[in-house]
Formats: C-alpha cells, structure tokens, sequence
C-alpha cells in the first residue's frame, strides 16, 4: 500500500527534460522533491569513498567533478552500480524522510525519481507520471547538453528502460516532444487532471 497518498512521482529519461517540469511545477506553487539535487548532496558527503574507488582525479579541490565522474561510471556498468549501491540508499532515505513532512499537509507534492522503474525501491510511491520524449531526441539533447557523441549519447539513453515501456507503465505522461510552450500546456493539462481531489489546486 502507497505511504505517500499526495505525492505524484515525476520520472522519465535522461534528456527527457524532468528539470523543466518540476520548475514549471514549483512555478504553480507545488513543493517538489529534487532527487537530483539530493544526489548531488551526498555524491559530495561521499566525496572520499568514491575518490579511493576511482581515483583523486574525479575531485576538483576535494569536490567530485561529475563530468570526469560519469565519463568512468557510464562506459563501466559494474561502476556506475557500485556508485548507485554507494547513493541510492542515502538518496531514499532523504527522499523519505521529506516526503513524510510534505505528506502531513495533505496537498500535492511532487518527487522526482529519474530511475524510479529501473531501480524498483518505490513501492511507497505509486502515482507515477512520466516526461515523455521519443528516443532519437532523448539522443539528440543528450549530444547536445553533454556534448557527447552519438554513441556515447546513445549509450547513455540506453542504460535505461526504453522510455516507451516506461509510458505504458506510468499513470499520467506529459508530452516534451516539442517546444517550452507546449510543454507548458501539456504540464497545465497535467495539474488540471488532478483538480478533482483537491480544492487548492488553481490553473
């Protein structure tokens, strides 16, 4: 049974563009739960566990550089698992223990769990929506805002459930398979879904 009733997960692929809608989602008032920057939170407190598995020159000035961190974990799939053994349990823990604050208001909130159907560890969550995106463009904006190339990009969108398996399994999808502006409305579409169960919700 869910632990979160008002907590709506927020997952996708990478380059699938979940950072813009959580923005937008704060931009209507919501409180959002930012797995992303909690990882980077204890990416940084693990900082010399990970610096004596890959070497001192992943940190720069005692900070872990994820750039040179993700060029060594992404072409490694035994590295990138021991670092997500290392994280994800401090990770959840994070995620939980403010989820359970959010909870007690009893308004919507949102989390956003990039691996949520790959890592199988949120059954406390179960209202899933998923920022779609198809494939050949996951890449593209892969290429583009890591400059890698399309191997590598490739590489990277694959580590991951094909984002179509993931849209049958989610329970909302919102489309950014276009612009800002239409992804825009199709987040607003989103929120309007939602509007039945609770009164607060205004768009």
């Amino acid at each position: 049974m869910s632990e979160f009733k008002h907590a709506f997960v927020i997952t996708g692929s990478i380059g699938s563009g979940k950072s813009t809608v959580l923005n937008l989602l704060k931009l209507h008032g919501f409180s959002v739960i930012d797995a992303d920057i909690i990882a980077h939170e204890q990416l940084q407190i693990c900082a010399k566990q990970v610096a004596t598995k890959f070497g001192d020159e992943i940190l720069t000035e005692d900070t872990v550089d994820r750039k040179k961190l993700g060029n060594i974990v992404f072409n490694d799939k035994e590295k990138l698992a021991w670092l997500e053994n290392l994280l994800h349990p401090r990770i959840k823990a994070e995620i939980l223990s403010r989820a359970r604050i959010l909870e007690a208001k009893e308004q919507p909130f949102f989390v956003d769990i990039p691996l949520y159907f790959e890592e199988l560890d949120y059954d406390e969550f179960t209202q899933v929506a998923l920022v779609y995106a198809p494939k050949n463009l996951l890449v593209e904006r892969v290429m583009r805002r890591n400059s890698l190339t399309h191997d590598e990009a490739l590489r990277r969108v694959e580590l991951q459930i094909d984002i179509e398996k993931k849209r049958e399994m989610a329970k909302f999808a919102i489309d950014n398979s276009r612009n800002l502006a239409n992804l825009e409305r199709e987040t607003t579409e989103f929120i309007k879904k939602l509007k039945g169960k609770y009164d607060s919700i205004k768009v």
